[in-house]
């Protein structure tokens, strides 16, 4: 959605200065989506777009997670990986946003919701056979800022988790969300889980594998996984 103005509605202008590669990359992605209809054959295609933002949590089980390799890129496995001790601390880019408390607002959506919707798309596609082109947004309709989400992680965890103030991030916007109210109607989907859910199920997570898992060995057979 670049900078249009959030909450962010299906028929918000896209496209209009996006700040990094990879909204570039997904705009582009839609677009030509958004074109194949248009084809010889477009009568046989069924394309549905979700527009979702920042899917985090784990299952509840706590047998599947996500576990990057490095420096996470992304808040929320960054945040784990103070809490477990990996990292010493969390830098939190600009706390003078013009937000509830200073910091970036995104929206948050549980794997877990995002699998349901997902599944929900698809069962849309069955049901209305023929040529489709849609797009959905995906969301629990709520901004999370970052220091409510390290809030809702030392809560999950029982656990201190030290903080820095560092500068602003070139490209960050201060709020992003989006109105799932067409996926609510349309796809009989609502996402269920709130943040406190996401940071339990991700220290759910940890606890279960003791902070993940260990590497991956790979061969032309396929892979094998093993838990600390």
């Amino acid at each position: 959605y670049g900078t249009a103005t959030p909450p962010f509605k299906e028929d918000s202008p896209t496209g209009t200065g996006i700040t990094n590669p990879y909204g570039q990359t997904k705009y582009d992605i839609e677009r030509i989506l958004l074109e194949l209809p248009k084809g010889e054959d477009g009568d046989d295609w069924q394309i549905v777009i979700l527009r979702y933002f920042n899917p985090v949590g784990a299952h509840p089980s706590g047998l599947i997670g996500e576990q990057p390799n490095g420096i996470p890129n992304n808040l929320m496995p960054y945040v784990a990986q103070v809490a477990t001790g990996k990292r010493e601390f969390l830098t939190i880019f600009g706390d003078n946003y013009a937000t509830r408390d200073g910091t970036g607002e995104r929206d948050y959506i549980h794997v877990v919701d995002l699998a349901k919707g997902h599944s929900a798309a698809l069962r849309y596609m069955k049901k209305n056979e023929g040529k489709m082109m849609e797009v959905f947004n995906l969301g629990t309709g709520n901004a999370v800022s970052v220091k409510e989400l390290v809030s809702s992680f030392v809560k999950s965890c029982n656990c201190s988790l030290p903080t820095k103030v560092g500068e602003r991030r070139p490209g960050d916007l201060p709020v992003t969300y989006a109105v799932p109210e067409k996926a609510n109607k349309v796809l009989e989907w609502k996402a269920e889980l709130g943040i406190d859910d996401m940071t339990r199920d991700v220290w759910n997570w940890l606890q279960t594998t003791k902070s993940g898992f260990k590497p991956c060995k790979v061969d032309r057979f396929g892979f094998e996984f093993n838990l600390h």
